[in-house]
């Protein structure tokens, strides 16, 4: 039985900006088996928070982050393809990142970290991928960060995938994006607690973790949603001078608790600020030349959800315009999911249907 939980060091890797990164891990995780020919392969990249753990499996039945995409007869049917997930470069979920001990003074890398980029993540899952003898994947599918790294590889790599399945994403961030994660960014730089990256489990940074979450969560989901959810009349007298009153404060509190402490603070600024960095059109050295007119893929499914307002459906329209210019069979669509941003992980009906029929048309 193939293993579920394993570790692939990168070694000496070219880093987009010039740095080279030697002994670094990437922690992957796989599901269901790869068969003779090798073709049946599917890479997940991942989101900004999520790790490789996509699904529960018999090494760890704790359920994934796509617990209800991934596994026997589902979506992602584990009886058809063999799944990777990886654990970006950069995080702090079993990949070396900001947090891992530099090789050499066995101290924590922090700010000496080399500047990371989408097409890292990209670059180093792609490894993975080819050291199990890969040598082109059935489909890579991303969601969100994941999304934006998947036009990263296919960039870089224009034979790697046959297919691709991409998910509220865009060819970059627009300003209301980046002006979101900038100022997640601000909240936990300006922790009295952050201490210029010098923090510890003791004097931890957070009030700024908590409020980069909270920032996060709004642009996340929907004001529909927020509305269905969190009436008024709830209200609550408040415990202390201006404390929770109002139902959708405490969801905030509760989400923003949950996390603090579940992701290293100097990556979140890495990986936030990749996903800023990023742009497409970087790729092509022509003024309004199509980025990926040397992708040769058989199709693409890109979705994205009406009430997603940190990714909107323009730019998953731009995304099909430009695969549809270069002749790639693609189809779009724009679901009515009111959870906005997350609703790839929360609209199971919808996402489920979309990405298995998409994957069962092409096995």
């Amino acid at each position: 039985m193939a293993r579920h939980l394993n570790l692939y060091k990168l070694n000496n890797f070219e880093m987009r900006h010039g740095a080279i990164l030697d002994g670094a891990t990437l922690a992957y995780e796989t599901w269901g088996q790869l068969n003779k020919k090798k073709d049946n392969a599917v890479l997940i990249l991942t989101g900004l928070s999520a790790d490789s753990h996509a699904a529960s499996h018999d090494e760890d039945d704790v359920d994934g982050w796509w617990e209800y995409m991934i596994g026997s007869s589902k979506a992602i049917d584990t009886d058809k393809w063999f799944v990777i997930c990886v654990s970006s470069l950069g995080s702090c979920k079993g990949s070396t990142g900001p947090c891992s001990p530099e090789p050499v003074t066995k101290l924590p890398y922090k700010f000496t970290f080399p500047d990371l980029t989408l097409e890292d993540i990209a670059n180093s899952s792609f490894e993975v991928v080819q050291s199990l003898g890969i040598k082109k994947l059935a489909c890579v599918i991303g969601p969100s960060m994941g999304g934006m790294s998947a036009l990263a590889l296919i960039l870089q790599h224009p034979n790697a995938t046959k297919h691709m399945i991409n998910i509220a994403a865009g060819c970059h961030s627009q300003p209301f994006s980046t002006a979101i994660r900038s100022l997640q960014r601000e909240a936990i730089l300006n922790d009295v607690n952050f201490n210029g990256g010098n923090y510890s489990s003791e004097q931890w940074p957070t009030q700024g973790m908590k409020q980069a979450r909270k920032i996060g969560m709004l642009s996340y989901r929907s004001s529909q949603e927020w509305k269905e959810r969190f009436p008024r009349s709830l209200r609550q007298r408040p415990s202390k001078p201006f404390g929770i009153e109002f139902p959708v404060e405490g969801y905030l509190e509760y989400h923003a608790e949950k996390f603090v402490h579940q992701f290293d603070p100097i990556s979140y600024l890495y990986l936030s600020r990749a996903m800023d960095w990023f742009d497409a059109y970087d790729h092509h050295h022509l003024d309004n030349q199509n980025p990926f007119e040397a992708i040769k893929m058989e199709s693409t499914l890109i979705i994205g959800a009406q009430t997603d307002f940190l990714f909107p459906p323009e730019q998953q329209h731009e995304i099909a315009q430009l695969f549809t210019q270069i002749s790639c069979p693609t189809q779009l669509e724009i679901t009515n999911s009111i959870q906005g941003h997350d609703a790839f992980l929360v609209d199971k009906e919808n996402y489920s249907r979309l990405v298995g029929y998409f994957l069962s048309q092409i096995y």
